[in-house]
């Protein structure tokens, strides 16, 4: 009797298991990437730069060439790889903490000198590797290990929106905020890494897909309830959509 495959793992992603926290949600943004990685025939010449925070082991995973780069820097590493291998598909994976704190200079220049590269940005409002401390992206009143009564506006201000910010920068081609918390959230991910990596491909700049994403162990919840907990908390102050799509802009030209 014939078998017939229904699904198998995709090829994008090394064949091991993975070492994220149960319920973390970086494991289903590692399967998105790596399916459109293939699918886009891109494995053979994409280059991935690692960052520091739990973002630094999708080297460990990702089945195409990784660079690990210090804290913050990965868009400046993925510059330098960019402007030497320009045939090559080049991009970053980075948690909040990383981008959005020691990392900020670092992406607001990488836009606005409207670098060709692709940005994949997990927000999870916290700093998941190093023990649950306040990031950039915390909510207000949202507890850790650092603001245990509370994030408070007053003394660290509002959360800084990462997708709205580089939306004011010129060199920005294409920006997008998603989530994982559902199937159907899940796809529409899918089509806007797609848009993102179609970007660079046709030489059109600097692209960013933030994930709305969970850190269960920090956040002192399960899975499912954190899955929640993101949407009835991050998605109302992170809203979800398109930020900037200039590559309609060069099309109505």
């Amino acid at each position: 009797m014939k078998t017939k495959t229904i699904y198998k793992p995709t090829e994008g992603l090394v064949d091991r298991d993975l070492s994220y926290c149960p319920g973390c949600t970086h494991g289903i943004i590692h399967k998105l990437v790596g399916e459109v990685l293939v699918e886009k025939d891109l494995i053979g010449e994409a280059i991935g730069v690692a960052s520091v925070g739990c973002s630094v082991l999708s080297y460990e995973f990702f089945n195409c060439d990784m660079q690990q780069a210090a804290h913050g820097r990965a868009p400046a590493v993925a510059t330098g790889i960019k402007r030497v291998r320009p045939k090559n598909t080049v991009f970053t994976y980075q948690g909040d903490g990383d981008l959005a704190s020691i990392g900020l200079a670092e992406i607001v220049h990488a836009a606005h000198r409207g670098e060709n590269i692709t940005v994949i940005f997990v927000n999870n409002a916290i700093y998941g590797m190093t023990g649950g401390q306040m990031a950039p992206t915390t909510l207000i009143d949202q507890k850790t290990s650092t603001s245990p009564r509370g994030r408070q506006k007053k003394g660290t201000g509002e959360p800084l929106r990462m997708s709205e910010l580089l939306a004011t920068v010129p060199g920005a081609t294409y920006l997008e905020r998603v989530s994982v918390h559902d199937p159907k959230h899940m796809r529409k991910a899918k089509k806007a890494l797609q848009k993102a990596f179609e970007v660079q491909e046709n030489n059109q700049g600097f692209s960013m897909i933030e994930f709305i994403s969970t850190c269960p162990v920090n956040w002192g919840l399960n899975p499912n309830d954190s899955l929640k907990w993101a949407t009835e908390h991050m998605i109302p102050y992170y809203p979800l959509g398109v930020y900037k799509d200039a590559t309609k802009e060069e099309s109505d030209e």
